[in-house]
């Protein structure tokens, strides 16, 4: 009980002294407010954006492997793209193999895209992405209609002149609804619409669902060529409930191996993209900008624990004779070493909440005002005030150590 009567005390003690010297005490906590502030607000942009990031790679599908004539990267190592630009563009005709062949494979389908000029009587989109499908298209990932339904197995055969569109050119189009059964026009030829796509928003690469109008690809294989690289060709393949993308990865290998011919010694002609590729390219690309983000917010820590450091030298030349009196009447050393350690501590935890504040106002209009989602993690509150507590420990420890060894009659004299 002693011990907890001590603690409390040297708890009032340094609040005392933080409220006696009000206008010193916010100046002080100003460097620790900057310091805590840079390094929370590059980890809440940076968590916020890591994350907006990873939900876009794995709205690509984590079970699918991407069969492709050029490799995404980031999987580290030298990207030999005049290897890869030797090699032949995947076809449509190897998607049938692919699913003849493929004892893991639950679903695989064929896409190829390109940029058109979108017409609707008197308005007009320039440079959407028209992106043509085979069957399947739909077990590849889940999405949802707001209007409308999705192709049949016939029209996906027959190349029928329909579409589904994203929620942007049916706003755009038809802003009060009602697009279902509507004529647009895509490379001059007459489109019916069947479906439009949920809005999805803007995603981290730039690119976005909602500006794309889906074909059958028999459609768009009568004005473009689906197997040259300019239509970026790509066969999608998703894996069986309980077998691994991996799995799925090594036995595509060989049947396109198989397909295309190749022989042992020859390398393979065909790139398996998988997500796994972009989430740990995307993962070390942010932990360096976290790093960044230390190193920037650690300088100005630093200065503002020098400050703390000198203020508390400070409190301890004008409380000599105070700490004097306190010895004299018996106060041991760690009572005067705590005090002034919780002083250094608080000061450095009020700073650090002042920061911590700020970037919460900062991520809160960021949200309200702009479509990006900032949110400032409990995480990263604990780290903001474990950091504070740290910095206020070793900037009030030297301080407060010379302090609970001052002699009491030496102090006392000293402050006469």
């Amino acid at each position: 009980m002693i011990y907890l009567r001590l603690f409390k005390e040297s708890i009032k003690f340094a609040f005392h002294a933080l409220i006696v010297n009000r206008l010193r005490t916010v100046l002080s906590l100003l460097g620790v407010t900057i310091g805590i502030f840079a390094i929370i607000a590059v980890f809440t942009v940076v968590d916020s954006l890591e994350k907006s990031v990873q939900e876009d790679i794995e709205a690509l599908g984590d079970n699918m492997v991407y069969i492709q004539k050029w490799a995404w990267g980031g999987g580290g190592g030298e990207y030999k793209w005049w290897e890869m630009l030797r090699r032949p563009d995947v076809k449509y005709s190897e998607l049938r193999e692919v699913e003849k062949r493929t004892r893991s494979l639950y679903a695989a389908t064929f896409g190829a895209s390109t940029q058109v000029t979108i017409k609707y009587k008197a308005s007009t989109i320039d440079r959407a992405g028209i992106f043509g499908v085979s069957e399947n298209y739909d077990k590849m990932w889940g999405f949802d209609l707001t209007e409308g339904r999705y192709f049949t197995p016939m029209e996906f055969r027959s190349g029928r002149n329909m579409a589904m569109i994203g929620a942007n050119i049916a706003e755009k189009f038809f802003p009060g609804g009602g697009a279902v059964g509507q004529e647009i026009r895509i490379l001059g030829q007459k489109i019916y619409v069947i479906g439009v796509f949920e809005k999805q928003g803007a995603s981290a690469f730039g690119n976005s669902p909602d500006d794309l109008a889906v074909v059958p690809v028999e459609f768009l294989r009568r004005f473009v060529d689906i197997n040259r690289g300019s239509s970026n060709p790509v066969i999608m393949a998703k894996a069986k409930p309980n077998v691994t993308v991996d799995q799925l990865s090594d036995e595509l290998r060989g049947v396109m191996r198989s397909v295309r011919r190749l022989s042992p010694q020859v390398k393979d002609n065909f790139q398996l993209n998988q997500i796994s590729v972009i989430s740990a390219g995307i993962s070390g690309l942010f932990d360096i900008v976290n790093t960044a983000g230390w190193l920037i917010g650690g300088f100005s820590i630093l200065v503002g624990g020098f400050g703390i450091a000198n203020i508390m030298f400070v409190s301890v030349k004008e409380r000599t004779n105070q700490i004097g009196i306190q010895k004299a009447l018996g106060a041991k050393n760690y009572f005067i070493l705590l005090q002034f350690l919780f002083e250094s501590v608080i000061l450095c935890l009020l700073g650090g909440s002042l920061g911590l504040f700020i970037v919460f106002i900062g991520a809160t209009a960021v949200t309200a005002t702009m479509d990006f989602t900032l949110v400032l993690t409990s995480s990263n509150i604990i780290l903001g005030l474990t950091v504070s507590a740290i910095i206020g420990v070793i900037s009030g420890f030297v301080p407060a150590f010379t302090a609970s060894r001052l002699d009491p009659v030496e102090a006392i004299r000293t402050g006469i």
